[in-house]
């Protein structure tokens, strides 16, 4: 036993430490993906077997054949109803055993629309609307268009691969003769050394099925870059792969991960956008297991040429990407834009967008591993009133627990947790405790005998519970993908289970990629077997959105009526419909704080609007400087929570200088602010399906120059964010957007002064340590609340200022959400949604549907930028009645004082000159 602790603390040591990119593959050494990225261009190998298209009045199937080897696949092709998509399926006609197809990503199956369908000689065109699809026989490729314009085609490059099911070869009997050999060879043409068996390292991949990756290639015409395909800590627009390896998508835990790399990270999002000036597309890979993706852009690109379908005079290839999955069917997702917001939307229509999340969740996090008690836990929060800085939530990581025992606590540590749970409700403040994936080999933890006795646990290819290293020493991992086994984990949460905590309390996934320290590559080994008999490498990118479902689940059967809050670091397309996520084990250093953004703006488009990254940076120590613009930047990003490493200096921002922690206490003041803003932004999100966070070329999608742009962001149209990233600058470059060829820009306002700026292209913003350089849209209506206090729970019906920021014409528009800010009772219809309107020197304000959600918040104050000249007075209409309004000059702008009014009352203000 003690052999067995020291070995497990040995393998945690060295984890820690350091990371050897050498523990995790390359595509040459993953054998599928050596195979797909050897496959030629134009020299495609399928085409549809004549005689074989059927037509219906929703979608189309056929069959394909592989040229070569003459196996039969069936296609489907269907327009769906939710409008300017396509869904394309290939599998095996007849598989010797079915393949795996993702079935939780999506929100539901999707339905499909009615379609026309044409016949030719040589090709057959399906129409929906605007759209169409021309499927071309032979060569095997598909070209989507959107108002006769060529916007995505599929497989033009001839990349598509299907390695269809086989049984494995025999050898020929020692001493047999050619003719035998050759019939060996022929049986198994494919002939990679890792086909059937493969080794990594000290690791053994059994592949009791043998070869079965798929690929296939989409390119973009009308596109001049492409973006997407979080997780990655990277640019946000994507990077040739030409002489490099693919970007890689498989959940695995890289403890300290590099920057500007393709490296896989904790999660997988499998979607990819192409944009342009004229149109944006995009494609939804429903792939969970291993995947790479090539990336092919003009400037790099090695194929000296693809299919000709583009007309013009182009004089380079357009952008394209190449697929390939370790098994599986492929199963597309076509989006066709044509803008940037209409291709996020058809992708979230599909997987789903973020509920409106617990008002608190968006206010500030305190973390780290580990808070060492419940005295600890008081005194954090202690410290926070003392230093008047507002804070909502305290977290506890894995050592709150009794011998990294989950649903457990450590007696001695935490004797009384749900007293100590109570004394943060009464503060108007939350706790967040971590339950992590890994269920300790111990047979006096209950969880564990019980999956032991009911068969719960992911099993060997021997049938067997499989059994990994992870923080615990042995453990073993429940079986999610099981519905009995999610139904078991989600009354572990019940108030008549976990009794020491209280429904207020909610959860952190961690390390659920999975996590396996002595695992192939961190994570579990890909023959291990699921429910269903499905292999772990089928369903491997999908097993922490699974554990994320369960965990979603067991909160809502503890309390149905109360919007659970789970952090969730592994994701898959759809988690972002049960969990906020952040960007892992970051360190601290001003690398690591810009790529926040560049992840998170990455993670935005691809469905994933709560996300930020540890403030301070997990690892290492932050110095004053970093830490005051981490927080700078944090305060602007979706999920604000500070966290670091067990190892790291304690650095709560009274433990720094006094003008640090003013600098930090301003910082978080300014984010409470705008939380009205900002749950108003989370509520339209799950409505529209449209990113909160997003990049520059959302909303300014002719010009070039956003393209790249990943150092500033917006926040919906409203705010443009840059904050200062750089050490010991005094000036930051601010780009601001064109809205046409002619280079017409948007009117810009700083948050701070309210100093104007209507130029085009970059503007030297001088910076102080105290700087945060935010600017509001001319033409924008911004909700605040500007009388903080020490949470968020305890502003609930605090008075409303509105931030006016006029347009070149004098106009304005915005938009209010208020409910109870915990409960779903939004969704039977029990809230205000209000629309605010200032055009011709007047605001005017009417709800969005019926007001129903009684409160006493009221309007304190209305702050009006970009009058032409100053006005007398203003005057309040309610019903005919008229009000006279203090008018005092704020800034570079006025401020109406004390309006009065009720956020439920219809009304008009209008200034007098």
């Amino acid at each position: 036993m003690r052999l067995a602790i020291f070995l497990v603390i040995l393998c945690i040591f060295e984890y820690a430490v350091s990371v050897d990119h050498t523990n995790f593959k390359t595509c040459e050494q993953s054998s599928f993906c050596r195979r797909c990225r050897n496959v030629k261009p134009d020299n495609p190998k399928f085409a549809l077997v004549p005689g074989t298209l059927n037509t219906y009045s929703d979608s189309i199937t056929a069959e394909l054949q592989h040229k070569d080897n003459k196996h039969i696949f069936s296609l489907k092709i269907e327009a769906l109803e939710l409008g300017n998509t396509f869904r394309l399926l290939v599998d095996e006609k007849n598989p010797l055993k079915p393949r795996y197809r993702v079935t939780d990503a999506l929100k539901s199956e999707p339905k499909p629309g009615s379609i026309k369908v044409q016949e030719g000689e040589a090709e057959f065109t399906i129409t929906s609307g605007p759209n169409k699809a021309v499927v071309n026989a032979d060569p095997f490729r598909v070209d989507f268009y959107q108002n006769d314009v060529l916007t995505v085609s599929v497989n033009a490059k001839g990349l598509m691969t299907f390695e269809y099911l086989r049984p494995k070869p025999q050898q020929p009997a020692e001493g047999a003769n050619d003719a035998a050999a050759n019939e060996v060879k022929e049986a198994d043409e494919i002939t990679d050394a890792g086909a059937w068996e493969e080794n990594f390292k000290s690791h053994h991949d059994s592949k009791p099925y043998g070869p079965e990756a798929i690929a296939l290639d989409f390119t973009f015409p009308e596109a001049e870059v492409l973006f997407g395909l979080p997780e990655h800590a990277d640019s946000f627009a994507l990077k040739s792969t030409s002489g490099t390896d693919p970007y890689r998508l498989y959940n695995t835990d890289v403890f300290e991960y590099i920057l500007d790399s393709k490296m896989a990270l904790y999660g997988s999002v499998p979607v990819l956008y192409g944009h342009g000036t004229q149109r944006t597309a995009g494609v939804y890979w429903q792939n969970g297991a291993e995947t790479w993706v090539d990336i092919y852009t003009a400037e790099k690109n090695v194929v000296s040429s693809i299919v000709n379908f583009v007309s013009g005079s182009r004089k380079s290839d357009p952008p394209a990407a190449h697929f390939m999955s370790e098994s599986g069917i492929i199963d597309v997702f076509v989006l066709l834009g044509p803008t940037p917001l209409d291709a996020f939307k058809q992708y979230t229509a599909l997987t789903g967008s973020a509920p409106l999340p617990q008002m608190w969740t968006l206010a500030y996090h305190q973390s780290r591993w580990n808070y060492n008690n419940e005295g600890d836990v008081a005194d954090v929060s202690a410290k926070f009133d003392e230093y008047d800085m507002p804070m909502d939530t305290m977290w506890l990581d894995i050592e709150h627990t009794d011998g990294k025992r989950y649903f457990t606590w450590d007696q001695f540590k935490f004797p009384n947790p749900l007293s100590m749970v109570q004394n943060l409700t009464a503060l108007g403040r939350h706790l967040v405790i971590i339950v992590d994936p890994h269920i300790k080999r111990d047979t006096h933890y209950f969880f564990h005998n019980d999956c032991t006795e009911r068969g719960y646990y992911v099993k060997t290819p021997e049938g067997n519970d499989y059994e990994g290293w992870c923080w615990p020493g042995a453990a073993s991992y429940a079986d999610v993908f099981n519905p009995e086994v999610r139904a078991y984990y989600a009354t572990q949460y019940l108030p008549t289970n976990f009794k020491t905590i209280t429904t207020d309390v909610m959860i952190w996934n961690d390390m659920n990629e999975p996590s396996v320290f002595n695992g192939p590559e961190v994570t579990m080994p890909k023959d291990m077997v699921h429910y269903g008999n499905w292999e772990h490498r089928d369903v491997h990118n999908i097993y922490g959105h699974m554990y994320v479902l369960a965990t979603f689940e067991g909160l809502i059967g503890r309390d149905p009526n109360q919007r659970p809050f789970i952090l969730t670091r592994s994701h898959f397309a759809g988690t972002q419909r049960y969990g906020a996520i952040w960007t892992g084990d970051n360190m601290a250093e001003w690398g690591h704080l810009q790529h926040s953004i560049k992840m998170c703006l990455s993670e935005a488009v691809g469905g994933f609007s709560f996300c930020g990254a540890d403030v301070g940076g997990f690892f290492g120590n932050p110095d004053a400087e970093l830490f005051e613009r981490w927080y700078q930047t944090g305060a602007f990003l979706p999920f604000f929570r500070a966290h670091s490493h067990i190892d790291t200096k304690r650095r709560e921002p009274w433990l720094f200088t006094e003008k640090t922690r003013l600098i930090v206490r301003d910082a978080l003041r300014k984010r409470y602010s705008y939380l009205p803003l900002w749950y108003t932004m989370f509520y339209e999100h799950e409505v529209t399906g449209e990113p909160v966070m997003r990049p520059l070329l959302a909303h300014y999608p002719t010009d070039k120059e956003t393209f790249a742009i990943d150092n500033e962001f917006l926040l919906q149209d409203r705010l443009l964010v840059r904050p200062v990233m750089d050490q010991g600058v005094k000036k930051v470059n601010v780009y601001f957007p064109a809205i046409d060829d002619k280079k017409n820009g948007d009117v810009w306002y700083s948050v701070d002064t309210f100093k104007k700026y209507t130029n085009v292209g970059y503007e030297s913003i001088s910076v102080e340590s105290d700087t945060i350089p935010v600017f509001q849209r001319g033409g924008t209506i911004i909700p605040k609340k500007e009388r903080i206090r020490r949470a968020a729970t305890l502003m609930k019906n605090d008075p409303y200022t509105l931030v006016i920021c006029l347009n070149r014409a004098g106009k304005a528009e915005g938009t209010l959400y208020v409910d109870d800010e915990k409960s779903y009772d939004y969704r039977n219809g029990v809230y205000n949604y209000i629309k605010f309107n200032f055009e011709n020197n007047k605001l005017d304000v009417n709800p969005i549907g019926k007001l129903k959600y009684k409160t006493p918040a009221w309007i304190e104050r209305v702050v009006i930028a970009g009058l032409e000249r100053v006005p007398k007075s203003a005057t309040l209409i309610i019903d005919g009645i008229s009000q006279q309004l203090d008018i005092l000059p704020h800034g570079e702008a006025i401020a109406i004082r004390k309006p009065g009014v009720s956020v439920q009352q219809i009304y008009n203000i209008r200034l007098n000159y």
